[in-house]
């Protein structure tokens, strides 16, 4: 009887992401290896099914004893194949570590395969008949050479689909850092200014209204206590964000006393809706800078959060200033804008315009599927 059968794959040896790489991504590459021979084993019985000289574990014992040494290989493969990770940009050199590799594999494989196969018809009292050794070396290097490419390139598309994963991953890790460092650096340029401006107001009316004074300098407490609090959370729900609001807007009333009046108009549905800490202070800010203190009649200002479609809208409205044409961003609404952008990329924006008799801040922010 002459055979020849053994079709062969091998794997190039030295790759080792092991334990690192998606358990999911590997488990699929195993289940597709068993496919693999699986199919090489039902060929290979359809093909002598009906041959009178083969019996039915005949076919079974040539693949097989190949699927049994080639699964060697690759496990070996698969185990060690992270030392040729950092040529993964450079794929002739990696296919070219694993590649030389080949006259080794070749010599143990064709010895292994042929030996079991030996070994098992002895066992039976037969003969395992093929052809000549030198033949039989070329022919099962050839096809080894090619099963090993295609493998191969298998190999190093999972290797490279697992580096770049991981580039991506220290990628956004490292962006994440930056933002929160540039969020840390933001938030720390917004404590020092209201506090200063609070402050202030203080030193007004300590030369006025002692017991005034000393009711701000309690309430200035609070705002402190809650500064102190935000240096670790850039997000607070929106209720307690218009607390504090709240308590810079009645220091600063304290100092305009009969020219300002305040209102606040919010959807209770939206008060657990997280938002930037300190976000709406720049806002409320300017509106007594630009419109209460240039103001020669009272002004009134109005607080209101609501909800707009997809979108929470805060907004900090004041009467009796307008907008120059020639306006520009200070500080406050600056750093508004690139905290937005930081933590909403283009979904969040801010809006300053001219309203009715006077100018209105509007923070628009998506709202997440909770709190829709």
């Amino acid at each position: 009887m002459m055979n020849m059968p053994s079709h062969s794959p091998t794997a190039g040896i030295h790759v080792d992401y092991g334990a690192t790489f998606p358990a999911k991504i590997m488990a699929t590459f195993w289940v597709l290896w068993a496919a693999f021979w699986l199919l090489m084993i039902s060929v290979s019985i359809e093909n002598e099914l009906h041959s009178p000289l083969v019996r039915w574990w005949e076919p079974i014992l040539w693949e097989g004893s190949s699927a049994l040494v080639s699964t060697g290989w690759m496990a070996l493969a698969v185990r060690v194949r992270g030392r040729h990770a950092l040529y993964l940009d450079r794929p002739l050199i990696w296919f070219g570590s694993y590649l030389r590799w080949l006259p080794l594999v070749f010599v143990t494989w064709i010895t292994l395969v042929y030996a079991i196969r030996h070994g098992v018809y002895a066992v039976v009292d037969r003969t395992y008949e093929h052809p000549g050794w030198g033949f039989v070396f070329v022919y099962e290097s050839i096809k080894l050479t090619i099963y090993a490419g295609l493998w191969l390139g298998i190999l190093f598309g999972i290797d490279s689909y697992g580096q770049w994963q991981r580039q991506r991953h220290r990628l956004l890790q490292t962006q994440k850092a930056l933002a929160e460092a540039q969020l840390a650096q933001l938030q720390g340029q917004l404590r020092p200014h209201f506090l200063f401006n609070a402050l202030n107001t203080v030193s007004a009316l300590m030369q006025t209204d002692v017991a005034g004074a000393d009711r701000l300098v309690a309430t200035l407490g609070d705002l402190l206590r809650i500064s102190l609090r935000s240096i670790d959370n850039e997000m607070t729900p929106l209720a307690e964000e218009l607390r504090t609001l709240k308590l810079y807007a009645d220091i600063m009333r304290e100092r305009f006393r009969d020219r300002v009046t305040l209102s606040w108009q919010a959807d209770q549905a939206l008060l657990d809706t997280p938002v930037p800490v300190l976000m709406l202070q720049p806002l409320l800010e300017n509106a007594f800078k630009h419109g209460v203190e240039l103001a020669a009649t009272p002004v009134h200002i109005h607080i209101r959060a609501r909800r707009e479609g997809g979108w929470l809208e805060i907004i900090v409205s004041n009467s009796g200033s307008r907008l120059a044409p020639e306006h520009r961003d200070g500080v406050g609404l600056r750093n508004c804008r690139e905290r937005l952008g930081i933590l909403y990329g283009d979904a969040a924006s801010l809006s300053v315009r001219n309203e009715g008799d006077g100018v209105a801040a509007c923070v628009s922010i998506p709202l997440t599927d909770a709190a829709r």
